[in-house]
């Protein structure tokens, strides 16, 4: 029997792996097995195509690249050249914006250079403007010492971890928080949502220089119309941080007020999550920005990974077909279908429901800990994590919540009514659950989560992952 390009390519691949190292082969293989068969509800956490996959593994991983496109500070990048601008166009038509940096390795990379370009934009000294016309190592100490005086201490007003922000939004043991005089804002006790009144009281007291907008565990929409209003009526710069939910915008899900990239300043996000590409990071931006981003490298990060960016350049462009469109709405319906059948099998809801891709599960009413229900339902093939509710009784290490998403899920194809069917799995699990002698042990019965794996992965046989791809 023939096999398919993709099979080829991967077997192929471990084959040459194995020779070298037998056990990372296996490692390999293993973790396709693996994803094949747990109902994979990381919220954060996808599948890339084939083609993604492939276009990190070449001899663009051996060149070096520092510098932006046409201006290297290594010699023969004129094909990393051809995979950035390919990305960044991609980026920039996919969104809407009219610059884009493709070069960060992470979205925490992503955020410190956003934070940077704003310091360097914002924050007017001797000191600074000496810093970008002379190369580094030309810097005093009395220089250095200038600018740590003008740069530091400046102020930052962001979403609180508990009520959904992302550690770096000025979560103290982030650098975020070490960087910045930080302040956060929260939601209302009694909703779970975004009190913006609330928020333009904090900016007005507060006066930041930067307002974060964006969140990992809020499971609704933000409206950045108002907040970028709040950030001008303080003079602050409005950066928003879309990683989660950048899939959602690119196919034109999150529209109008929704759109972060019409109202902000700057706006950064991951490449892999619900846009479905390689693990990256990446910044966007008006022209006011672009030459101070583009500095990131560098600035904040180390050399451009041009492996990397040859795989984002793919997702970029499979993001902008029409089914990508499709998919994304397809996300979002599947996520309230999983918050109502949670909700209609008496789970509590943080919101009481979902307006984009996440749901977050507050297990106290099962009367555990998110580190034990997280535990419990990955014993029985549903993988998820556990995460801070707000206000939450545990702290961010144990936690009160479980969050779950579904655009791995709905990258297998799986419907509306495959999530009622996850729904029921992820309510067996945690009301059969019973909380241990630790905030970290429970006691679940052994043959129950074989019962429930069992269920999750014929839930699944419907919907293979890699169809094209046959390890042998």
């Amino acid at each position: 029997m023939s096999l398919n390009a993709e099979s080829t390519a991967f077997r192929s691949a471990l084959e040459v792996i194995r020779a070298v190292e037998p056990r990372v082969a296996d490692a390999i293989g293993a973790e396709l097995a693996d994803q094949r068969e747990s109902l994979k509800l990381i919220a954060s956490e996808n599948y890339a195509s084939p083609a993604t996959l492939l276009a990190m593994g070449n001899w663009f991983s051996d060149k070096y690249a520092e510098g932006t496109v046409g201006r290297r500070f290594y010699a023969g990048c004129q094909n990393v050249d051809t995979v950035e601008a390919l990305a960044a166009e991609h980026a920039r038509e996919l969104f809407g914006a009219a610059h884009a940096y493709v070069q960060p390795h992470s979205g925490i990379d992503a955020n410190l250079v956003a934070f940077w370009a704003i310091l360097a934009d914002r924050v007017e000294s001797p000191a600074l403007k000496k810093a970008q016309v002379r190369q580094v190592n030309e810097l005093t100490e009395a220089d250095w010492f200038a600018l740590r005086r003008e740069l530091g201490n400046q102020r930052m007003l962001g979403m609180s971890l508990d009520a959904g922000g992302h550690l770096t939004h000025g979560f103290r043991p982030n650098i975020s928080g070490k960087m910045f005089d930080q302040r956060s804002y929260g939601t209302d006790p009694a909703t779970g949502l975004i009190d913006y009144d609330k928020v333009a009281e904090a900016a007005r007291e507060f006066k930041p220089l930067i307002l974060v907008a964006g969140y990992s565990a809020y499971p609704r929409k933000v409206n950045f119309r108002i907040m970028r209003e709040i950030a001008d009526s303080v003079g602050a710069t409005f950066m928003v941080d879309m990683a989660h939910f950048a899939g959602l915008v690119a196919g034109k899900v999150f529209t109008g007020d929704f759109d972060p990239v019409p109202h902000a300043h700057i706006v950064t996000t991951t490449t892999h999550k619900s846009l479905r590409g390689p693990r990256g990071g990446m910044v966007l931006c008006g022209p006011e920005l672009a030459d101070q981003v583009d500095r990131g490298c560098p600035m904040v990060l180390g050399g451009p990974l041009p492996h990397v960016m040859a795989a984002k350049a793919v997702a970029l462009a499979e993001a902008r077909r029409p089914d990508f469109a499709d998919y994304a709405q397809r996300i979002v319906d599947n996520a309230q279908a999983l918050a109502e059948g949670l909700t209609g099998r008496g789970a509590k809801l943080v919101t009481g429901g979902t307006d984009n891709h996440l749901v977050l599960i507050d297990v106290t009413g099962y009367g555990l800990t998110g580190r034990q229900a997280e535990q419990a339902l990955l014993d029985s093939g549903i993988v998820t994590n556990r995460n801070a509710v707000p206000q939450d009784p545990n702290g961010a290490w144990y936690t009160s919540g479980i969050r779950i998403g579904t655009p791995a899920l709905t990258s297998r194809g799986l419907g509306t009514a495959e999530m009622d069917a996850t729904a029921e799995l992820i309510h067996t699990v945690l009301t059969q659950t019973t909380s241990g002698e630790s905030k970290a042990k429970y006691v679940l019965d052994p043959a129950l989560a074989d019962k429930v794996s069992k269920q999750a992965s014929e839930l699944l046989t419907g919907f293979p992952l890699y169809p094209g791809v046959d390890l042998g």
